[in-house]
């Protein structure tokens, strides 16, 4: 088994995701499955391509989260991880409280 080479772990969090393709502005809708505090993972049918350059917006119960990311690898019809790159302050609080529980989907 290999080691897993995340920075930080992985907590499951289904929420409503859109992601915008920043070269064509191309809206898709996803969701996540999973979130940490330097990528996410979204299902996807048809995913972007590795490297493509995104914006991401989470919307959950009790908060909305966005950042600019990258894709880091995908699975045909199935979905993509993504890497945080930019977060807003205001952002970062929102993740940071889904991260810790205090605030859920």
């Amino acid at each position: 088994m290999k080691p897993d080479p995340r920075r930080s772990p992985r907590i499951p969090f289904v929420a409503s995701a859109e992601i915008t393709d920043v070269l064509t502005e191309t809206r898709f809708r996803a969701r996540t499955t999973d979130i940490c505090q330097h990528g996410c993972y979204v299902d996807m049918l048809n995913p972007l391509a590795l490297g493509a350059a995104v914006k991401v917006r989470i919307v959950g119960d009790v908060g909305t989260f966005g950042a600019t990311a990258g894709v880091v690898y995908c699975h045909l019809h199935l979905g993509m991880g993504l890497v945080f790159q930019e977060i807003e302050p205001a952002y970062q609080l929102t993740l940071q409280k889904w991260l810790d529980g205090s605030g859920t989907v």
